[in-house]
């Protein structure tokens, strides 16, 4: 195994906007046609008792459960709970999960965030996967960044590769320089933006230069202009980074999934 195809996607919990559509079944069939070996999703309905009255064919199983079906193994972190329901993040993965971990960050009522983290087993090689979902406050994402800096540094070796992934909320593109620094991870559409070249070293260069990261645009989905979902890494070369746009993902969602091709053969 030397490739391997991550993909990163806040899915609105399966409806459409106010809850009127239900949209899950056409996000199971676009997520399936991506092909892709590890998903990290966001706002994903782990149950919703509202909906399930609503619409009809809504899952008896969670969101992750539903979304994995027979080809995934998942892990699902609750985060925001209500009377009716509630929801999180989750990881998809074709490889076996051998541990989990969800870590809650949040910062007020308000909003609940959590850091789902998951070590995925590929070969002899244990890759240690944090979902992301942070809060819409400056503030408050600076302390849940703080709090997955501390989180990565506590459970994660040295010698064993890290994707964070998800949507971070940071339209003002201020939180890559910390993770950069502290962590040594890059951004995959910060690594590949100059010229097609995916050395690590250029997203290491600009924060030397004190540039600001180069991210790409996924949010609304019908017309992307602001930059909330991102993929770290540290351990892998970055060959490939795309935003999905277009039919069908702008009546999926309202953020453009990414995806990310990962090389194993320089990561060790």
């Amino acid at each position: 195994m030397s490739i391997l195809r991550i993909a990163s996607y806040n899915i609105h919990k399966g409806v459409s906007a106010f809850g009127r559509q239900a949209r899950i079944h056409h996000l199971k069939q676009a997520i399936a046609g991506l092909d892709a070996d590890i998903l990290f999703l966001q706002e994903v309905q782990g149950r919703h008792d509202v909906h399930a009255q609503r619409h009809a064919g809504w899952p008896d199983a969670g969101q992750h459960e539903f979304l994995a079906g027979d080809s995934h193994h998942h892990v699902y972190g609750k985060n925001a709970v209500y009377q009716h329901g509630h929801h999180g993040n989750a990881l998809l993965s074709r490889y076996p999960i051998f541990s989990s971990a969800n870590h809650d960050v949040s910062d007020h009522r308000l909003e609940q965030r959590g850091i789902l983290h998951a070590r995925v087993g590929i070969g002899d090689i244990a890759v240690h996967c944090f979902v992301i979902h942070l809060g819409l406050f400056a503030a408050s994402r600076r302390r849940q960044i703080q709090a997955l800096i501390d989180t990565v540094r506590r459970d994660t070796p040295d010698n064993e590769p890290v994707i964070i992934a998800g949507d971070f909320n940071d339209w003002n593109q201020q939180l890559s320089q910390t993770l950069y620094q502290e962590l040594g991870v890059v951004e995959a559409f910060d690594a590949v933006c100059e010229h097609g070249q995916t050395s690590a070293l250029l997203p290491l260069a600009r924060h030397l230069r004190k540039q600001t990261p180069v991210h790409a645009r996924t949010f609304p989905a019908g017309f992307p202009w602001l930059c909330l979902d991102r993929v770290y890494t540290r351990g892998f070369r970055i060959s490939e980074a795309t935003v999905l746009q277009g039919a069908p993902w702008r009546q999926l969602s309202d953020h453009a999934p990414i995806m990310v091709q990962l090389d194993f053969a320089e990561s060790r």
